[in-house]
């Protein structure tokens, strides 16, 4: 039995307390909402949410990366992952229609936000980071934790790392059930839980060890909006705030659930994430 808990960020003190930001937010005029998922997902990540995105007048799209063995028509072999290949492959479901779109990153898919607003800033009218990794310019998810870590050493901020397993070719990582659905998915209802859990698949370690390279001139123009996730075991709250007070610049938004708001409070997720685009946000 996986002993897992959240630590209270009331109780966590140290050099990463952080208040979340009240920077003001313009609304966009695009209504295309792409969404990336994270590390051993697919597309099928955010089925649960598309319906409440459409009913507040939205058009998602949700990709699938290349790699993640989701998609049939899909062939790329695990050693070939890599940054790069997903950029590519997000800015070619872009350009199927012109004009500007919203990214949203969840997980580990901020990582591949930030690089395509990097690469396409002029694209890009806003990006979120639905409980993602925002990180600064060429620094890692590994690193940004162990420095995180060095300042909380009584909290265990290892999120799902020690329950991962190489595959044979050691080129990939899988994620045991019942610790995706105490990590990820614990505050999601069980048998959901069991469901998307029973989905997850081997991630390429290509598209997982990565740390994207922005400048203030690209993707640092674009706006940004953060989505905490208070009662996240994977992405712990800590390593979150730590990540805002880095990157600093993106209005802030808090939602008290765990790793995976699309399915933990999805209705929720989407009103507040689409009122602040639609209609934006003062300065609190």
């Amino acid at each position: 039995m996986l002993a897992i808990t959240s630590p209270d960020p009331a109780a966590i003190p140290g050099p990463d307390s952080f208040a979340p930001s009240t920077v003001p937010f313009a609304p966009v005029a695009t209504r295309r909402l792409i969404l990336i998922h994270g590390a051993w997902q697919g597309a099928w990540a955010f089925g649960l949410w598309l319906p409440h995105l459409r009913r507040l007048g939205w058009a998602p799209e949700a990709v699938d990366l290349p790699g993640n063995g989701c998609d049939p028509a899909d062939r790329t072999p695990p050693g070939e992952v890599t940054l790069q290949r997903y950029v590519d492959h997000v800015l070619s479901v872009i350009d199927r229609e012109p004009g500007p779109v919203v990214v949203l990153g969840h997980s580990g898919g901020g990582l591949t936000a930030t690089a395509v607003a990097e690469a396409a800033p002029e694209r890009v009218s806003a990006l979120v980071y639905l409980a993602g990794m925002m990180l600064p310019s060429g620094v890692g998810f590994a690193e940004l934790v162990r420095a995180c870590q060095a300042d909380h050493p009584g909290v265990d901020l290892s999120g799902i790392g020690p329950w991962l397993a190489d595959t044979a070719d050691r080129r990939s990582s899988t994620v045991d059930s019942m610790a995706a659905t105490r990590i990820f998915l614990h505050d999601v209802e069980p048998v959901l839980a069991g469901q998307l859990a029973a989905r997850l698949t081997p991630q390429p370690n290509g598209g997982r060890d990565m740390a994207p390279v922005w400048t203030p001139a690209r993707m640092g123009r674009v706006p940004r909006i953060y989505v905490e996730a208070r009662q996240d075991r994977s992405l712990l709250l800590p390593v979150q705030r730590r990540m805002q007070r880095l990157v600093p610049g993106a209005h802030s938004i808090s939602l008290d659930c765990g790793h995976v708001p699309q399915a933990a409070c999805p209705a929720e997720a989407a009103q507040r994430i689409c009122d602040v685009l639609a209609h934006g946000a003062p300065r609190a």
